[in-house]
């Protein structure tokens, strides 16, 4: 990981290619929204001559993507647009950043490029299949509400399709992720320091290590890690579901004309949900699970038990409906897992092999789910964050999926 985790993403200390040119978009949504994006365009092409790579990821600003100079060095422009919570798990609603991404594929496709190529990195991935699945459905047959009940308007919004999708390091969607990273040993909600001994994932009875000794887990205490993993998530789902009515009844209220003070301030105000403990994959600690070439530690750093009690990690302060829709692996609906079998366009997909944020068994499920008959996997020595292992160049993926794109029809 970066000295400065501002960087991890970021191009620096590349530049892009001399005469790139570069157009801030603002489109408005069907609901409203004002959508931000960032176009950079190669020099000398136009657009009816171009592939645009598309980039989008659900809480991070991609309109400085590491990837982006190489892009743009083969001659293909890149689109990079803002999710409008991007930076903010607290309203992360997906139903909402899809709003977004469609409207910024419509002005896309009003200028009148070639192609539209999603790049699908990290995050990405789960949003991009979600988009992929309901930008292919008539709008009648969309997901018309959040998992929170809210209307999600994408029956009304226009989805332009992409031509084709590329997953670089995915991962199967913030909730399926946070599944795995989430602290099962949490007992009650209100107390960040709660522990059932029994499935403490840092105490050495169960098989922990201190950093950098590599933890090594009995089969019988993952599983039951991993279904007590789940059980928290309903846990938490029940009390957002639980705000949600309270909310949904103090609404109904206020408007048949009996609600009191309280009623309309409990009708108009998100109750906050914080979730404790959210770096504990035992994948992290225990290099034997899910072989790879990673080393000890997880996307956060390289002590968990450190970060899993700071204030970093997935999910920490949402909304019910930012949980509901984005954090909870019972409840989203962007999931690989889910809309993977409805994603047919043509698709590449490249995991890290040291990557500690995305492990080999995730990414073959990845594979496993898309649907495309099309599909090319490919491989590269590098970290989540694209830091070659050994010798190699940290924008590596880009001479994989560079021609890759121009091999689509």
């Amino acid at each position: 990981m970066a000295k400065n985790p501002g960087l991890n993403v970021d191009w620096y200390p590349a530049i892009l290619p001399a005469g790139t040119g570069i157009h801030l978009q603002t489109s408005v949504t069907i609901d409203g929204n004002a959508a931000k994006g960032t176009l950079y365009t190669p020099a000398g092409r136009a657009p009816r001559d171009t592939t645009v790579v598309v980039l989008m990821h659900p809480r991070v600003d991609f309109s400085r993507h590491y990837l982006i100079p190489a892009l743009l060095e083969a001659g293909h422009a890149v689109y990079a647009q803002q999710a409008r919570d991007a930076g903010n798990d607290l309203r992360l609603v997906h139903e909402q950043a899809l709003l977004d991404l469609g409207a910024g594929l419509e002005w896309l496709h009003s200028v009148g490029f070639r192609r539209t190529v999603g790049l699908g990195n990290s995050g990405g991935g789960g949003l991009l299949t979600y988009y992929v699945q309901q930008s292919q459905k008539a709008p009648a047959d969309r997901v018309t509400r959040t998992p929170a009940g809210r209307p999600s308007s994408l029956d009304r919004a226009t989805l332009p399709e992409l031509d084709a999708v590329a997953y670089l390091a995915p991962h199967p969607g913030q909730g399926a992720l946070l599944g795995r990273c989430i602290d099962p040993s949490v007992t009650d909600e209100n107390d960040p320091f709660s522990v059932d001994p029994a499935l403490d994932p840092f105490a050495e009875h169960n098989g922990h290590r201190p950093a950098p000794q590599s933890s090594s887990y009995p089969p019988e205490f993952v599983e039951r890690y991993r279904a007590a993993q789940l059980a928290r998530v309903a846990r938490i789902d029940a009390i957002a579901r639980e705000h949600v009515a309270e909310a949904l009844a103090a609404r109904q209220k206020v408007k048949a004309g009996e609600g009191t003070t309280t009623d309309r301030h409990r009708a108009g105000t998100a109750r906050l949900i914080t979730v404790w403990r959210t770096d504990a994959d035992l994948r992290a600690m225990d290099l034997s699970l899910d072989k790879s070439d990673r080393g000890y530690g997880s996307v956060y750093g390289p002590n968990p038990e450190t970060t899993n009690y700071g204030i970093v990690g997935f999910g920490r302060l949402t909304t019910p409906d930012a949980w509901l829709s984005t954090w909870s692996a019972l409840s989203s609906n962007a999931t690989v897992a889910k809309a993977g079998p409805d994603m047919t366009l043509p698709t590449l997909l490249i995991t890290y092999t040291a990557d500690n944020c995305v492990f080999p068994s995730d990414f073959q499920a990845i594979v496993d789910s898309i649907a495309s008959t099309d599909k090319h996997v490919d491989t590269i020595a590098a970290d989540h964050y694209g830091r070659p292992i050994g010798d190699g160049n940290r924008d590596a993926a880009a001479a994989v999926i560079s021609p890759w794109v121009y091999d689509l029809p």
